[in-house]
């Protein structure tokens, strides 16, 4: 096996037997990026000097950190010291942050390797990664299909082996989605365990900085170094450090599952349904127990979430109008004007369309109507899954609703996009953690994910329930096959 293909566990116990050197690890990605990138476009910026450069300087220091000299790809929505964050966005094209992210801090702490920034729907406003001002990514599985989204380039890049594994946002499944689109485990954590500071905003209610990893134990790896409450952040919740990697037991007796009936209806795809039957059986065969259940508001949630996530998009987007920084136009007379060419020229059309959205439901005589009443739906999907919760330890649900579809099929229906975060938007708007678990293929070879949704902070429940799955089934062994 390539030193690619490993986990970062299976890394990390090849150099604690000095089977293998960090030198060679680096280089095994490096080589893997300048291989197939070209292929699969993940990446926004390509930093080999500058990871040459950290490297070095990890060998020359004296960090004890068992992370150290370990690899690393970031979604390019988070901010990097000295390194573009563009948001694949013309407005932030040429955008070098004058600091670091909080999670950044964490991972720059643990002496990880920046490999690159990588690709994603421009400010996290998409399902496809199709929406990025710079390139599309495509997905390794087969490269005429998307890769999912907004987290599009986080998920391909761990699939293809170019990262060990990387950092994306989820404001609605936008590291779930993908995770399943490209068969890997992307874990969402609880609104407020991850510090948001140095993420640039979309909808700030909803964003939260997650992993994308090949398989669940990296996942509690890199989830205890990136978790903890941060000054810098107001929504930072004021949680004491756990060991995530503690809670990965192999064991699910006396688990409650419960599987709500309204993600099995219309709208789910039939292989779909016929991997989560699989899952249902696996692990009831494991000593859970797994009941049908209701959560009668979910037919409201992807109504409630893009009213939501667009209004805060408006708002949060007000900032790049052309003069404190960011794309500028040079058609201009007058500061009107300014603002106008500016925000015309710099943003995309799914942007936008978002921010239309947003001062449309903000707006006076629309906010009650609309953005209030969202709100108060946003409670009500709250109480549902607390009302759910009192029975069951975790919720079983698709992760989306079909598998990856071919690029360019769904562009130019945002409506047809924006149902297919079904499944995911819900967890986010109640505020609450989940994680995607590859489970099966379909017909085509393309990779089916389900989601485990816990209680707020459950974050050690949803890993373990994830972590037994997936060691009593083969499906993390599955590989992309390259397809054109």
């Amino acid at each position: 096996m390539e030193i690619y293909e490993l986990t970062v566990h299976e890394l990390l116990e090849k150099l604690y037997k000095k089977e293998i050197t960090k030198e060679e690890i680096l280089t095994s990605y490096q080589n893997r990026i300048n291989e197939k990138e070209k292929d699969v476009q993940a990446f926004v910026t390509i930093t080999e000097e500058e990871a040459k450069e950290q490297f070095k300087k990890v060998q020359e220091g004296n960090n004890t950190s068992k992370l150290a000299g370990i690899p690393i790809g970031i979604k390019d929505n988070i901010c990097t010291k000295g390194i573009k964050t563009t948001c694949a966005s013309k407005m932030l094209e040429n955008f070098v942050s004058p600091y670091d992210a909080t999670v950044m801090d964490k991972i720059n702490a643990e002496g990880m390797v920046t490999l690159g920034k990588l690709n994603m729907d421009e400010f996290a406003m998409g399902g496809s990664t199709e929406h990025s001002y710079f390139k599309k990514t495509k997905n390794p599985w087969n490269l005429n299909k998307v890769p999912g989204g907004s987290s599009g380039g986080s998920a391909a890049a761990v699939a293809a082996g170019m990262v060990p594994w990387a950092l994306g946002s989820d404001t609605g499944g936008s590291i779930r989605q993908p995770a399943s689109f490209c068969g890997i485990v992307g874990l969402k954590p609880t609104y407020g365990l991850v510090s948001r500071f140095g993420l640039v905003a979309f909808a700030s209610s909803l964003d939260q900085i997650g992993t994308l990893t090949k398989d669940v134990e990296d996942s509690a790896l890199l989830l205890n170094v990136i978790a903890g409450h941060d000054e810098k952040d107001s929504t930072s919740a004021a949680k004491e450090k756990e060991d995530y990697t503690k809670a990965l037991k192999n064991d699910v007796k006396g688990l409650k599952i419960g599987v709500p009936k309204e993600y099995f209806g219309e709208g789910i795809n039939e292989e779909v349904k016929a991997s989560i039957e699989k899952v249902i059986e696996k692990y009831r065969e494991l000593g859970a127990t797994v009941e049908e259940c209701s959560l009668d508001v979910a037919d409201y949630a992807l109504a409630t979430y893009y009213i939501i996530a667009c209004a805060e998009a408006s708002s949060n987007l007000g900032r790049f109008d052309g003069i404190r920084y960011g794309y500028r136009t040079k058609n201009y007379e007058n500061l009107k004007d300014i603002y106008r060419n500016s925000r015309s020229e710099g943003f995309g059309a799914e942007v936008k369309r978002r921010i239309i959205l947003g001062t449309y439901v903000l707006s006076s005589g629309y906010y009650d109507a609309y953005y209030k009443k969202a709100q108060q739906v946003r409670t009500l999907v709250k109480n549902e899954f607390a009302r759910n919760f009192e029975k069951y330890d975790v919720i079983l649900t698709p992760t989306a609703s079909n598998v990856a579809f071919d690029i360019g099929s769904k562009i130019n229906d945002p409506l047809e996009m924006y149902l297919a975060d079904l499944c995911t938007v819900p967890v986010n708007i109640a505020g609450l953690p989940g994680i995607s678990v590859p489970c099966g293929l379909n017909s085509e070879k393309m990779p089916i994910g389900f989601q485990l949704i816990g209680k707020p902070f459950a974050e050690s429940t949803i890993l373990n329930a994830a972590y037994t799955y997936e060691q009593n089934t083969d499906f993390k062994k599955n590989k992309p096959e390259f397809k054109n």
